[in-house]
C-alpha cells in the first residue's frame, strides 16, 4: 500500500509536526510527512522540519492583505505542486475560508487543546480551570467551515488536577496531543475515519 503523502501546516514551534514526523519514520506507518508549510517565515517549526530532511515552504500571509482567498489559493498551488493528499493543521494559526475547506473535505485535520464541542477556539486551559471541570483533553477533527466544528476523529481525556495552572494542564494535555494526533492520522491515511 502506497503511503499517504501528508503536508503539515504549521505557524509556530511545531511541536505536534514533530511529532507526526516521528511516527512517520515507522516502515509500517501508512503516511509520509511530504512537506512542511507555514504562513511565517520565521516559524520555529520551518528549522526542526529541514533538519529531518523534511520539505518546507513558506506562503506569507501577510503578503497578502486582507485578501484571505487569494492567501489560500497560493497555499493551494504549493499543495498541489507537492501531490499532497492529506492535511493535517498543527498550531496553524490561520483561520480558513469555506472554499479552502471545501478543497480539503473529509481530507484536512486539525488538532484541538480541548475536548470537543467544549472549549472552541484560543486560551482553552484557562477557561477549562475557570469553568471547574474535572477532565480536560485534546481532540483531532476533520477540518470544517466553522471553527473547531468538524467530525471528531478522536479524543484524549486528561484530568484536571487540583492546584493545577493553564501552564501545567497544558503541558499535559500538549503531551496528550502529541500521542494522540499519530494515531488519529494513521486511522485517516488507512481509511478507518
Amino acid at each position: 500500500m502506497a503511503k499517504k503523502r501528508v503536508a503539515i501546516l504549521i505557524s509556530g514551534r511545531g511541536s505536534n509536526m514533530a511529532s507526526l514526523i516521528a511516527a512517520a519514520k515507522d516502515d509500517g506507518y501508512p503516511a509520509q510527512i511530504a512537506l512542511v508549510l507555514s504562513n511565517r517565515p520565521d516559524a520555529p517549526g520551518l528549522v526542526t522540519a529541514k533538519s529531518q530532511g523534511i520539505t518546507t515552504a513558506v506562503v506569507d500571509h501577510t503578503m497578502y492583505g486582507k485578501d484571505r482567498e487569494g492567501f489560500e489559493r497560493a497555499l493551494q498551488d504549493v499543495l498541489t505542486a507537492h501531490r499532497i493528499e492529506l492535511v493535517c493543521l498543527a498550531g496553524f494559526m490561520r483561520l480558513l475560508t469555506p472554499w479552502f475547506v471545501g478543497q480539503w473535505q473529509g481530507r484536512m485535520l486539525n488538532i484541538h487543546p480541548a475536548l470537543l464541542p467544549a472549549f472552541k477556539g484560543l486560551h482553552t486551559h484557562e477557561r477549562a480551570l475557570e469553568a471547574g471541570v474535572k477532565t480536560h483533553g485534546a481532540t483531532v477533527h476533520f477540518v470544517s467551515a466553522e471553527m473547531d466544528s468538524g467530525p471528531i476523529i478522536a479524543q484524549v481525556e486528561v484530568p484536571v488536577l487540583p492546584g493545577d495552572t493553564a501552564d501545567t494542564l497544558g503541558a499535559r494535555v500538549l503531551e496528550a496531543e502529541h500521542r494522540i494526533y499519530p494515531q488519529a492520522l494513521r486511522q485517516v491515511a488507512e481509511g478507518r475515519a
